[in-house]
Order: C-alpha cells, then structure tokens, then sequence
C-alpha cells in the first residue's frame, strides 16, 4: 500500500510539494517556493513537514520557481540523493535558483542596513549561492519518454507536457508484491495554442492522477485574434512613433513574443527598428531554448530554420529569424534605453513590473501620449501590472509620481497555461475505469469550477486539503 501526502499547491498555486511513501522508499515529488502576500511567502522558512533524511528521491516537473524553489532548503537541510528532471530543466533551474538566491541575498543585505543602524538583530536569506551550488550537483537530467529507477521499486518517465521548455507529465510506477501501480502527475500542462513547443502528451492509464487546475474556470481567447490585436497595437505604436514596452516573464513567455515579433518581420509587417531584450535572465533562458530545439513543435521548428539555413549556426536561429533583436546585458546597456524616445519593442522583466528592469523603463515611457504597454500575462490583484490594467491614472516609480498617458493593452492569448476545455480533454485520453482524479495547483474558484466540469465528465474528482494523506 502507498501513500500520498499533499504539502503544496494545494490552497493555490505556489509551493507545489507531494511526498510518495511506498513500503520501501520516499520519493518527494515537487519541492515548490511559496509566493505571493508576505504571509504566504512566510511559510518558506517553516521547516520542511517531513524527516529529509528519509527521502530517497526528488522528481522535479519543470524549472519554474514555485515547483523547484525550495530544493536548496531541502539540501541545506541534509538531502543528498539525486534530483531527477528533464535536460533541459537542468539548464533552467541552474538560472532559476542562482537568480533566486542572487535577489534573497541583495534583499536580506538591504535589509540587514537598516537593521545595523537600529541595532535590530540581523536575518538570513532564505537560502545562499552556495547552497544552490551544491543543490545543482545533484541534478540528473533525463530524456523524454525513457523510463528511470529511481529507488527501491518506483521508477519514474517523463512526458512533454508543452508548459515551458523541458516541462513534463510526470508518471511514477510503484513496484510492490508483484503488483503494479501507476501516479500520473500532470505537472503545469501548456496551451496548446501556444509557440514553439509540443502540445501535451495524452496519457491513457493510470491508478492516481493528480491534475492541476490553474485556469480550470476559463477559457483562452483564439490565438488568431490575440495575433490580431497584437499586429493592431505594433502597427499604432509605429505610426506614432512611440516606443512599446512588454513586460514579461523570463521563462516561456519572452521566447514566445520573440517568435511573433519574428513571425511579423519576416511578413514585412514588423517596423520598429529595434527590439530589446532587456533581462539578463530571460537572455540566459533564450539560449537555452536555442540549444534545445529539437523539443519544438514540427511547424514552428521548419519556420525558424527556413530562414536560418545560410547563416550562422542553429543556435543563433532567433536571431536570424528575427534580425533586429538586441541583447542588452549590463545596467549601462539598460540605462541608455530610457535616451530612446521612439521605434523601439523594450521586453523586459518582472511581468508584473513589480520588480526589475520594467520599472525604470515605465518611469521614462508611462507618461509620453505615444507610447504602449503591452500585458501578454496574468496581472495579479496588488501588483502594479494590475494596477496599469485596470487604469491607474498615476504610478509611483523609484519615489517619483509618473502620470499614466501610455496605452495600456491586455492580451489573453498568450497563457502557458491549459484552459479548463484543454485540461478536461487531456483527461479524456485517459482508456477504461476512470482513475481516482485529485485536482491541485489552483485557487479555490478556478478548482472548483473545474471540478463541477469534470464530473460533468463522468469523473469522480476530489479536491484535497493541505497535509492530507490518500492511500492507493
């Protein structure tokens, strides 16, 4: 008999952690950063709710922060056995977890200032570079589809899940008196009108599956008409000659705006000079997405390498699929953006402008009439992405009060994300008794939606609670 322990992702969706026990080993799948509110950020200096030194394998579903973010507290904490994830997950936690560890130092030594001056006991960060260091050693990359014993009667495979580059469905076998049992974990599956990558693999057994539930209480608008809008506002902002401003997230989402920036100019429909990627971050995932594109989709692949095939080398095909990109890497590069008063596509982070280079770049454009910021993700209640969204008339930037005369353009299209149509059709792949379904990574609304649509469906669905245990 084993056991299912849900530790994360569970009353939202951060903090992604489930614990297998099995009668002869522990494998931890997910090891997730709490975020959002302090309160719920808080919860990553908890101690971790089990005894690591009993775990005897890590499964990772892909690089983003909330599934991977607390690997090197579990290492802090005593853990060293392997980490197994797709290759390029590799490659993504490495920036993912140095990025992190990076800004909880920077954070934890501004802080610490103020406390010195006040003779306030100093903090911690949550963790250091060292620690993603020897966190990094214990990676194994796997590849797709091959099947992997991890420990003791439980191997593990990994299937495209089309979520972000290297993402996977997760499928666990347990091994236990001559029986076999199957835990399928969707992971974050990807929208299947999205760029570059596969859509989902359709899993068609399993005894337990665990599906997450993000944008289980809506749907996507069409590719075609968010393409639309998009060619619309790129083609306003030209003709008034203001620069347009993208904040996005580093992973997934920016290499999918430079695809349809270069889709467009390879068109002729693209007339802005230059388009800047300014994020040191998203440059770095961009290369990794160049090494990797043998796990494109068909279609997207023979667009790029059709206008790739006299230049270069593979790994610079965004670049020459789209050849008015610029890296800008150093502050100063970043800095001398804000003289650029027109034709210019500035992509930078953080996708809510609550953080990075997007803030200074809004404080040189909000307030010029000419100038368009374009939203291509979720903007969460608080942030000041949302507040721009829902037209803010003045913003507060670095102590100063910007007036807000740019144009604010919101584009739902372009979600990482299944909608509640696609997670229930990735469901109906699934061949003879229905297995035991458990709908997790969701707010409380979007979980339940989908479970009234599931068992619409003929599904017996169950949402379960922080720490619950299941048997199967």
């Amino acid at each position: 008999m084993a056991t299912l322990t849900f530790y994360g992702a569970i009353e939202g969706v951060t903090g992604s952690m489930y614990l297998l026990q099995t009668a002869q080993s522990q494998i931890l799948l997910e090891c997730g950063l709490f975020q959002g509110r302090r309160e719920e950020e808080d919860a990553n200096f908890k101690p971790l709710p089990f005894d690591v030194n009993q775990i005897d394998a890590v499964v990772l579903s892909h690089a983003h922060l909330d599934h991977s973010g607390r690997l090197p507290l579990l290492v802090t904490a005593g853990y060293r056995g392997s980490i197994y994830m797709t290759r390029p997950t590799c490659d993504l936690v490495e920036v993912l977890l140095k990025d992190a560890a990076s800004l909880q130092e920077r954070d934890a030594e501004w802080e610490n200032k103020h406390r010195r001056r006040s003779g306030k006991e100093e903090i911690e960060p949550l963790y250091r570079m060292q620690n993603v260091e020897e966190t990094l050693s214990y990676c194994q990359g796997v590849y797709y589809h091959q099947r992997t014993n991890i420990a003791a009667g439980v191997d593990v495979r990994f299937l495209d899940a089309g979520h972000i580059l290297g993402s996977a469905i997760v499928e666990i076998y347990i091994n236990e008196n001559g029986e076999e049992k199957k835990l399928v974990f969707s992971g974050d599956l990807g929208n299947s009108q999205a760029a570059l990558l596969r859509d989902p693999v359709a899993v068609e057994d399993a005894d337990v599956v665990l599906l997450e539930s993000t944008y289980g209480d809506r749907e996507h608008r069409s590719m075609e008409a968010t393409l639309q809008e998009f060619e619309e506002v790129l083609e306003d902002a030209s003709q008034n000659r203001g620069n347009i401003l993208i904040p996005a997230f580093a992973v997934g989402r920016t290499q999918e705006i430079i695809f349809r920036l270069g889709e467009l100019y390879q068109k002729g429909k693209l007339r802005h000079q230059a388009i800047y990627l300014d994020s040191p971050m998203a440059i770095a995932v961009t290369e990794i997405y160049h090494q990797y594109q043998e796990v494109y989709n068909e279609e997207d692949h023979n667009t790029i390498t059709s206008q790739s095939k006299s230049h270069l080398s593979r790994q610079k095909s965004l670049h020459t699929f789209l050849p008015t990109l610029r890296y800008s890497q150093s502050t100063e590069e970043s800095m001398a953006l804000n003289r650029v008063e027109s034709g210019a596509i500035i992509i930078a982070g953080s996708g809510m402008c609550n953080g990075g280079r997007i803030r200074h770049h809004l404080k040189h454009n909000l307030w010029r009439q000419q100038s368009h910021v374009i939203f291509v993700g979720y903007q969460a209640m608080g942030t000041p992405g949302r507040a721009l969204v829902d037209g803010v008339q003045k913003m507060k930037i670095a102590g100063e009060e910007i007036m807000v005369r740019a144009k604010i353009h919101t584009l739902g299209g372009f979600s990482a994300h299944a909608s509640q149509s696609q997670l229930i059709d990735w469901l109906s792949h699934f061949q003879g008794d229905k297995p035991r379904l458990y709908l997790v990574h969701g707010e409380q609304e979007a979980k339940s939606t989908l479970h009234q649509a599931v068992q619409a469906q003929g599904w017996s669905a169950h949402i379960p609670e922080l720490n619950e245990e299941i048997e199967f």
